[in-house]
């Protein structure tokens, strides 16, 4: 439990801080209020957050649900796919870039995304000091400006999200079901589905572009989004296996212990990485066919990292996109400013561990001609 003392005393890095009371009250009694007692200071100061949520929520709805609801979604998203660690999100940074053909759903409004129309200026002045400077598990710029994945909005309006196994690991069991939705009730579904299409209407109304979304969790979610939105595009990102452990476990002795309202059992944690992937791809390659000819590029996280503006040319190209000729001038000096970036190195694989993974993932090393 190593990693848990440098962080158990912090109340930043919650995407629960811009959940509202009602929504955080029916969380807790969903979890029965059972949280430890060595994060109690945490549930205390999300819920004095919820309570100021609340009341500013209720004057965003006064002044916004109407427009909101009346907001046309005349552009499907574009959404980026790809296991936790496989470069998601670097790939999500670079596409938003071209600002413009895209929006993108920021830190900011993806934890406040029942109040961020209303309390944007004033909130990121006040509470920027909580937000790192870059992200704990892998020095990557962070900010309340900076593209955000969206399962976090999704999981505070919804409360359908597999992200609660993190808060609430006790109750892992349950909250695995929303990462493919497959064993969840069609009720929940259904809400998990109204908080995405309000969440996109109200970015829309925001940015008046197309959205730009990335979330992990959707990788394992293609039909659901093609029956939300028919036309969407997808760009997958893929990366060694051993590469995507190694960081997933670095990412639960670093990040994860900002969100704990319940001490998780880390006895199970590989695990639990080898379990997630495996269903997260067996729902990626059953349902990466529904998706019509031109709207689905596949890349390689060491092809992005070793040429990012031809990858990025042949993402355009094969999702026939506009603009890349006006984009590319600000994509290449931007990539020339990460010159100095350096990724995470870890250890290497102990040998029982590396056979684990390859039998585990074994599809995913032939799919993409990874080596055993």
């Amino acid at each position: 439990m190593g990693g848990e003392l440098p962080h158990r005393w912090s109340v930043g890095h919650n995407y629960l801080s811009g959940i509202t009371l009602g929504r955080w009250l029916r969380l807790l009694s969903d979890n029965r209020f059972d949280i430890d007692l060595v994060y109690g200071h945490r549930a205390a100061f999300v819920t004095l957050l919820a309570a100021m949520n609340s009341a500013w929520a209720l004057l965003e709805e006064l002044r916004f649900a109407r427009a909101i609801e009346k907001t046309p979604i005349e552009h499907p998203p574009l959404f980026v796919l790809g296991h936790w660690r496989s470069g998601t999100t670097h790939l999500h940074n670079l596409l938003a870039l071209d600002t413009a053909s895209f929006a993108f759903a920021s830190t900011y409004e993806v934890v406040s995304p029942s109040t961020f129309l209303t309390t944007r200026a004033l909130n990121t002045r006040l509470f920027g000091w909580m937000v790192p400077r870059t992200r704990p598990m892998d020095d990557m710029e962070l900010s309340f400006d900076v593209p955000q994945e969206d399962e976090l909005a999704l999981a505070i309006l919804s409360l359908r999200s597999m992200y609660f196994t993190i808060t609430f690991p006790r109750r892992d069991a349950h909250y695995e079901r929303y990462l493919t939705f497959r064993d969840a009730p069609p009720d929940d579904l259904a809400a998990w589905r109204a908080a995405l299409v309000w969440f996109v209407k109200k970015l829309t109304l925001l940015h008046r572009r197309p959205i730009l979304l990335k979330s992990p969790c959707h990788t394992a979610r293609i039909r659901i989004l093609l029956e939300t939105f028919p036309g969407a595009r997808f760009v997958h990102i893929h990366r060694d296996p051993y590469t995507v452990f190694q960081s997933s476990r670095h990412y639960f002795d670093t990040a994860a212990w900002y969100t704990y309202l319940q001490r998780p059992d880390r006895s199970r944690l590989d695990q639990e990485i080898l379990d997630r992937y495996a269903e997260l791809y067996a729902a990626f390659f059953e349902e990466r066919a529904l998706i019509p000819a031109g709207r689905f590029h596949d890349i390689a996280f060491d092809e992005l990292e070793r040429d990012p503006v031809d990858t990025l040319r042949r993402t355009y190209a094969a999702l026939d996109l506009p603009g890349f000729e006006a984009f590319e001038p600000r994509l290449s000096a931007h990539v020339q400013s990460l010159a100095g970036y350096r990724k995470n190195r870890h250890r290497e694989l102990e040998p029982e561990t590396k056979a684990r993974v390859a039998a585990a993932w074994g599809r995913s090393f032939d799919e993409w001609g990874y080596a055993r």
